[in-house]
């Protein structure tokens, strides 16, 4: 099996388990990053998730705190979210994404499905573009930078949705918060006015 073949098998086939099949007892560290490696894809060595991020991410209140020294299938959830983001959003993006995903008004399970399923059509739709550029499962240098550049410009174009999309979930974030402090300040002024 050639390289394409295999990339086009790993886009296909791996995915995060569903929130039935993640562990429903408590993990340690070592665990967490062990399974977090079977969770998302990675090639050539990149970096995996590592102890010092989780602590960087639960500090942060991007993924809730450990329960004890142990961690949940809700941190998992968290954990494989927060891996695949990492690589296309900044930290305060992925922070308000996950925020409505995983703690909106949906619950963590809904939100993991929801998010799971997004993620295997993009890997669908890449798998498929990738397999129609390299029919045979070849390519010549030309068409490997071709294909590069194909997937960078998509990334690109995605990203720049993703930017617009998270651009006006700010801008409702702060209209709520303007309507609540509104109406926070119009109750105080009716109190005031029945004393």
């Amino acid at each position: 099996m050639n390289d394409l073949t295999a990339l086009q098998k790993r886009l296909r086939e791996q995915r995060p388990v569903e929130w039935e099949q993640l562990p429903d007892f408590a993990l340690y560290m070592d665990q967490v990053l062990s399974y977090m490696d079977r969770q998302v894809l990675r090639f050539d060595g990149d970096d995996g998730l590592t102890a010092a991020m989780v602590n960087n991410y639960t500090k942060s209140g991007l993924a809730p705190r450990a329960e004890g020294k142990k961690y949940s299938r809700e941190h998992l959830a968290y954990f494989t979210a927060i891996c695949i983001l990492k690589r296309v959003m900044s930290t305060r993006d992925m922070d308000l994404l996950i925020r409505q995903e995983l703690q909106g008004d949906r619950g963590i399970a809904d939100g993991y499905a929801a998010f799971c399923q997004s993620l295997d059509k993009a890997l669908n739709i890449t798998a498929g573009e990738l397999e129609q550029r390299a029919e045979d499962g070849q390519l010549s240098d030309a068409e490997t930078a071709d294909a590069a550049i194909h997937f960078a410009l998509l990334s690109y174009a995605a990203g720049v949705a993703s930017s617009h999309c998270v651009a006006l979930l700010r801008r409702n974030e702060k209209k709520e918060a303007a309507r609540k402090e509104a109406a926070k300040k119009e109750a105080g002024k009716k109190e005031k006015e029945r004393v």
